[in-house]
């Protein structure tokens, strides 16, 4: 492929990707799930001078313990700051912030491209099947469900998939040509650089660091003596780790002065996890005390949800047909180099979150870290079915254009799945705006506007608090009587709660009575409805001074 090729397909594919991403984030009018609304809120503080604050408090495990509250206690910054110059040159709409997921996310397909391109040139295939791999690959990514849902939703996922991604681009072409690399290797000095910022991102990006740890090793195999074999090993790492502690270490001096630690907060303890909710937790927050008396039937029956969520729910189902194809072709494709660092990374990820954060990653853990994982099943996917495809063609006499078979199929069939997550997220974004609106109207026609009864104990309190504009307190999944001790700690005076079972044990827990139950005074006027007439957001009035 000639450089003006190689420009003109990545420049194509980009362009799709754009468009369709467009197509998804006009679906989404509201910022869902939760953490999507905070990177958004955060950066609209920031842009109108307030600051890296929140007004939600939604963890309780870090001091301080103030409203506004110190952002990013556990999740991290960079999402914040690409939507940043879009909210200040654009106004501070969740539109605005849209603009810089689109971009972002649609960058993926053309390291889809790239990725399958470097495949092709490995598996020395003819230029026709090398193309239409290369190509076929970027236009399935920006296609593809799960790709195109987080151009809709500008949080973490997108730049966390574009920095580790294009680190294993880097890593495999160091891989595949170690010879050359000295410590000004721009290769290496990139490969840290890209590493740094998707920590900035995600906390998973220490496994695809560790993934380079492993496979450097591997790439001075063919260095001969023991002693030169070390020496080229700490070439590979020293400057990728030196440039990723350059970027990361600001962030680290911030949160140690803010939060008191440099460490990753609460994530840490996300390994205790006896529900979701434990996130949550104010009087009764996660030990490792408290997780160990569940038993090994339930430490163990959580692994197994994990790995079902994981799989099922995050790997198969929502990326049908590519998922289910890249994991069955992926066995021919173990000892590819291309492939190497991304495919153990994937696996580390993988492990960490069904084995170490078993139930954290049933609210999301692996979801927001598996855009690199969907990558690598779109590019094994394409390259399974180009395997499949020369066979039969071989066997059947075909001529040369049956190599647009698998990408045309797979488009064929990607479309379909496409329109189904778009719709999908539109409507429940839709319906969370519709509900939060009213509250507003409810609670104001109620006599209780909630901006004069702040702070505000909410269920979903990132919502609340960035559609009321008002201080927030998560709810703990806890008694009334822990309830009521939160809300005197903070001088809250409304419960605003979602009729939801799935979500949380309240507000049923009041139905059970107990100590301070009486204390919560439901106010029928303030309530939201359904569109089936049912109960959809209760607000109850803290009675007890």
């Amino acid at each position: 492929m000639t450089r003006r090729e190689a420009i003109v397909s990545a420049a194509a594919i980009f362009g799709l990707a754009v468009a369709v991403r467009i197509v998804a984030a006009a679906a989404v009018p509201f910022a869902v799930p939760e953490d999507t609304a905070y990177y958004w809120g955060v950066a609209r503080n920031a842009v109108e001078g307030r600051g890296l604050v929140s007004d939600a408090l939604w963890s309780y495990y870090l001091p301080p313990l103030t409203l506004p509250r110190p952002a990013f206690e556990i999740w991290l910054p960079l999402p914040t700051f690409l939507s940043l110059p879009f909210l200040a040159v654009l106004g501070t709409t969740f539109r605005s912030a849209q603009v810089a997921g689109v971009l972002v996310s649609a960058i993926v397909p053309v390291l889809a491209w790239r990725l399958a391109a470097d495949l092709a040139e490995e598996r020395r295939l003819a230029p026709l099947r090398g193309r239409v791999l290369a190509v076929g690959s970027g236009i399935v990514a920006a296609l593809y469900g799960p790709l195109v849902l987080y151009g809709a939703l500008p949080d973490s996922t997108a730049p966390f998939t574009v920095a580790a991604v294009s680190a294993c681009i880097l890593m495999e072409r160091v891989v595949r040509d170690p010879r050359g690399a000295r410590l000004a290797d721009p290769r290496l000095l990139g490969i840290g650089l890209l590493l740094g910022l998707a920590a900035l991102t995600r906390n998973e990006a220490a496994w695809y660091a560790l993934a380079w740890v492993g496979v450097a090793w591997g790439a001075t195999r063919a260095v001969a003596g023991e002693g030169a074999r070390i020496r080229a090993y700490v070439r590979l790492l020293a400057t990728p780790a030196l440039a990723a502690i350059a970027v990361y270490v600001p962030w680290t001096i911030r949160q140690w002065a803010v939060f008191g630690t440099p460490l990753p907060g609460q994530a840490l303890s996300n390994a205790y996890f006896r529900t979701g909710n434990d996130v949550f937790g104010w009087a009764d927050k996660p030990t490792l005390g408290a997780w160990l008396a569940q038993g090994p039937a339930k430490l163990v029956s959580d692994r197994v949800d994990a790995f079902l969520h994981n799989t099922l729910a995050v790997l198969l189902i929502p990326a049908l047909p590519v998922g289910p194809i890249g994991i069955v072709a992926l066995p021919w494709f173990l000892r590819s180099v291309v492939l190497r660092p991304l495919l153990v990374g994937a696996a580390l990820t993988f492990l960490a979150t069904t084995l170490v954060f078993p139930v954290a990653t049933l609210w999301g853990t692996f979801l927001h870290a598996g855009g690199p994982i969907h990558v690598l099943l779109v590019v094994s996917a394409m390259a399974g079915l180009d395997m499949l495809v020369a066979w039969v063609a071989t066997r059947r006499g075909w001529g040369r254009g049956s190599a647009l078979l698998a990408p045309a199929a797979v488009i064929l069939f990607t479309i379909p799945m496409l329109f189904v997550t778009i719709t999908g997220i539109g409507a429940v974004s839709t319906e969370a705006e519709r509900r939060y609106r009213a509250l507003l109207d409810t609670t104001t026609g109620a006599g209780i506007p909630l901006a004069e009864n702040a702070p505000v104990i909410a269920d979903f309190p990132i919502w609340l608090a960035e559609t009321a504009r008002v201080p927030a307190l998560a709810l703990p999944q806890e008694s009334p009587a822990d309830v009521l001790d939160l809300a005197r700690t903070f001088g809250a005076k409304l419960l605003v709660v979602s009729v939801e079972p799935a979500h949380g044990e309240w507000p049923a827990i009041l139905d059970a009575g107990g100590e301070a139950a009486g204390c919560f005074d439901l106010v029928p006027e303030a309530t939201v409805r359904a569109d089936d007439g049912s109960d959809a957001i209760r607000v109850y009035r803290i009675a007890c001074p």
